[in-house]
């Protein structure tokens, strides 16, 4: 019988700790977002087919078994551990890839990982990478040895080929924000040192490491100072590209041009590219700067007194006051090669800047790049790129460059959905509408183009370099639809259709904030749901698509849920899903971030097609204050970033609320795992 874990933590399901440091809590800050966009039509939380609606009302429990948890570190003294509750294994049926042994909901500090599953961490947080670098030392860390090791807070995660080299592929890894609590021994927040400050922006930005694979398992080790391994820090070089680069908007006292930036920050997810880069979603960027007084920046959450950080003490480019456009050079996808480590990482204005959370590809049929991207912000939008030239293959140096321009011409979109249900049949309450379908239509509004040529904008009122640079003005002013929380999208290679992820919404319906509707299926939102989108002909460039709620997530007993029309009484509870990735058989993958039913953050497998479609099953958990990011999933191994560990209110160094990965006496650290079967055979077959 499954039991549900007592809530704990922040609004969401965080903690207090985590929305400090990773956004600025953004949640306890005013919606960014005060536009009055109308909304046609309207669902409620449930997306419940007629025959699921049928079981709603039925007791349901979720058959799975208790997983091993592969343990790095004891639980810290005196914590207790909320053992899993189910005490009846589940035969490892399922959809082909999902043929494992559900693990249970848990509190444990650990990777709780299937029955007859292993995982090793592949890297942790201060790893030398490069050559030169020191063994990590926690006591005395600078930015230089930190430049030279493995970030901290890793997120999106990169696998890719290594031709030439046997066993070996090349790591890619964000590092999306710093603790410095849980970094710093004696940490006073309200007067970080410049030596702190200067590690934190050396923790930042992304990793490149190669890493190699043991043949009889899926076991994964980084291999340190390969010719290929890199770093890059909230002070590399980047170069503005696209249409926007060059412009007023983006011209600073250091750089006059408009086309040079330092530094990356707030990398979320991200997406690989058919031409071999990776692309990083620059996020919560908002919570670095300091001081400002303009409506564009409230716009974007941009705070009017001191920073979190306070690095405007020692660096005026963050004090929006003394350097009013520096924060324009932020928000955007970066695209980054990391075949070549002597290549300045790009930043595509023609994507447009908001709190990318991601940034996924797929060609058209004749070629062009089609770049999907979710803005995470309450009641914020989703957009979509279409490129106007082909990628072209082969390899040399003309191949490259070309390919590197890709996404620097093309025509910027944000989504519009409107749902076939009467308004009055939409109350917010999970009860569902009269036609007993959770569906509609949707159309992409163009906002932009750029060419050769130049830009051209389709929003009135804004230049093109205005929709580029404030493009969340632009999507409010062409009536786009207001989101739950617009996380990673991701087209599936094998149906073509795309997957949104909404992680969560408590704001929705509460007091003047917009209400429940068909794409946003619950007031007060806060377990999440996955919309799946049909581009019309199942072509990318398309500008009109169709779509229907996929799940909506929560406890399979509650009847404002949904798992594709799958039987609930089969699935995992799953709480505000966040990255996603598909697997080698078209499962899609999901991670959570805020787990709202008490268990910790996990991963879970679901079934997109055929007869199991809507079977989802939980694959891991990770540890205390963890978040689960990144999920790669490969034949023989699944790859997560366990980020930021022991992330706990009241948590220091000092005082851990985590041991993971090392133990007791050991400092917390973020790392990427290798989860695989131990007897050497693929994942879920």
């Amino acid at each position: 019988m499954r039991k549900l874990l007592p809530i704990v933590g922040h609004s969401g399901g965080r903690s207090a700790l985590t929305c400090r440091f990773r956004c600025g809590d953004a949640c306890f800050h005013e919606v960014p977002n005060t536009s009055d966009n109308e909304y046609v039509g309207d669902v409620i939380a449930g997306a419940i087919g007629r025959r699921s609606m049928m079981r709603a009302a039925a007791v349901v429990t979720v058959a799975a078994a208790a997983g091993t948890a592969t343990v790095g570190a004891a639980r810290p003294a005196g914590a207790a551990a909320t053992q899993p509750s189910y005490t009846k294994p589940t035969p490892p049926k399922g959809a082909r890839g999902l043929r494992y042994s559900s693990v249970a909901p848990n509190t444990l500090d650990a990777v709780v990982t299937p029955d007859g599953y292993g995982y090793n961490v592949v890297i942790r947080w201060g790893e030398p990478i490069l050559r030169g670098a020191p063994a990590f030392d926690p006591e005395n860390q600078t930015a230089a040895a930190q430049a030279g090791q493995f970030g901290y807070n890793n997120d999106f995660l990169a696998l890719l080929p290594l031709p030439g080299e046997t066993g070996r592929q090349l790591l890619v890894a964000n590092h999306e924000y710093t603790d410095e609590i849980l970094m710093f021994r004696g940490y006073d927040a309200a007067n970080p040192t410049r030596q702190q400050v200067e590690v934190a922006w050396a923790a930042h930005g992304l990793s490149a490491v190669v890493v190699e694979g043991e043949r009889r398992s899926g076991r994964l080790v980084a291999v340190p100072r390969h010719p290929l391994n890199r770093r890059v820090t909230a002070t590399s070089e980047f170069r503005l590209t696209g249409p926007a680069a060059g412009s007023d908007l983006l011209k600073t006292s250091a750089d006059p041009t408009g086309t040079k930036v330092l530094g990356t920050l707030n990398n979320c997810s991200g997406g690989t590219t058919p031409w071999g880069t990776t692309l990083h979603g620059e996020e919560n960027f908002n919570q670095y700067f300091a001081n400002s007084s303009r409506t564009t920046d409230k716009r974007y959450g941009i705070g009017t007194g001191a920073t979190e950080r306070k690095w405007e003490r020692f660096d005026k480019r963050f004090d929006v006051a003394q350097e009013p456009n520096e924060v324009h050079r932020f928000g955007y996808v970066v695209e980054f090669d990391p075949y070549d480590p002597d290549s300045v990482p790009r930043k595509h204005t023609a994507l447009g800047r908001f709190k990318h959370e991601a940034a996924t590809v797929r060609l058209t049929d004749d070629g062009r790049p089609v770049v999907y991207s979710g803005d995470d912000e309450r009641f914020d939008y989703f957009y979509k790129f279409v490129g106007s030239k082909r990628m072209r293959k082969g390899h040399g140096r003309a191949v490259r460059e070309h390919n590197l321009s890709l996404l620097d011409e093309g025509t910027l979109y944000v989504a519009r959905l409107t749902g076939d249900s009467p308004a009055i049949e939409i109350d917010g309450s999970g009860k569902l509408p009269g036609d007993g379908e959770f569906d509609g239509s949707g159309e992409w509004i163009p906002l932009a183009t750029a060419s050769a040529e130049g830009a051209v904008s389709h929003v009135d009122g804004m230049s093109a370099d205005e929709v580029f640079v404030f493009t969340r003005l632009a999507g409010d002013k062409v009536g786009a639809t207001k989101m739950d929380r617009p996380e990673d999208i991701q087209p599936s290679p094998h149906t073509g259709k795309v997957y949104v992820v909404l992680t969560n919404n408590t704001n929705r319906g509460v007091g003047t904030n917009a209400k429940a509707d068909e794409a946003n299926p619950r007031n007060a939102n806060k377990h999440g749901h996955v919309l799946e989108l049909t581009e019309r002909r199942n072509r990318a460039e398309s500008t009109s698509f169709a779509w229907s709620l996929f799940l909506v997530a929560g406890d399979p007993d509650n009847p404002a849920t949904y798992f594709a029309g799958f039987p609930k009484d089969d699935v995992s509870p799953i709480s505000c899903p966040d990255n996603v990735a598909f697997d080698p058989y078209g499962n899609l993958w999901i991670s959570t971030d805020g787990n709202q039913l008490g268990s910790h953050d996990g991963l879970f497998g679901v079934a997109t097609k055929g007869e199991r479609r809507g079977e989802l099953k939980q694959f891991l958990t990770v540890p205390t204050g963890a978040e689960t990011c990144g999920p790669v999933i490969q034949e023989r191994r699944v790859l997560v970033a366990v980020q930021h560990p022991g992330e706990i209110d009241g948590a220091s160094v000092e005082k851990p609320a985590s041991t993971w990965p090392d133990g007791p006496g050991r400092i917390t650290r973020p790392a990427v795992v290798a989860v695989w079967k131990k007897d050497g055979g693929d994942i879920g077959v």
